[in-house]
């Protein structure tokens, strides 16, 4: 019987359930404000990119688009198109959730580790888990930040970036 039950159960659940990973990474620079999440963090420099280069939003977004089997951020939004010049990367989240929700799919969980040696981010994570599930429109419970170090090792241990890891999972919307 319960072999059974979990054929029918994979049939009925095929393309109903979709997981997605994201990566990004930033290099650190002076005259640039430190944005993560959404949040700014009080740093001596930030990300360097052409929009706000926050690549914690910037990986969730590349999880998301994967999940859906959509391409990247890089295809949805190019670097060098001025519109997108220092953009907040929550405003284009918002487009993908859109994006997603067009195709049929909507966001069930986020999880994502950010790697960075400099600042630290435990006094941020609530935050950045607000502003991430505001956008998503889903509730804070479905988001998962976390922060962690690379102990001191490669570029992220000498401080000269700041990378992060993120896994979506989506849900078809039509059951």
């Amino acid at each position: 019987m319960t072999w059974l039950w979990l054929r029918f159960c994979g049939r009925n659940m095929k393309n109903r359930m979709r997981v997605g990973i994201g990566y990004d990474v930033h290099p650190l620079t002076p005259g640039r404000r430190l944005v993560l999440g959404g949040v700014d963090i009080p740093f001596d420099r930030g990300l360097s990119g052409w929009s706000d280069a926050d690549a914690l939003t910037h990986a969730i977004i590349d999880a998301l688009l994967g999940a859906a089997a959509l391409g990247d951020i890089g295809n949805h939004f190019p670097p060098g198109e001025p519109q997108y010049k220092d953009i907040p990367s929550l405003v284009l989240l918002e487009r993908v959730r859109n994006k997603l929700a067009e195709k049929g799919w909507q966001v069930e969980n986020i999880d994502a580790t950010v790697v960075a040696e400099w600042p630290r981010l435990s006094d941020f994570i609530d935050r950045m888990r607000q502003q991430l599930s505001q956008t998503l429109g889903i509730a804070p419970d479905q988001v998962s930040v976390k922060a962690s170090t690379s102990a001191r090792l490669g570029f992220m241990g000498r401080g000269e970036g700041i990378a992060v890891w993120a896994v979506a999972m989506i849900a078809s919307i039509s059951t």
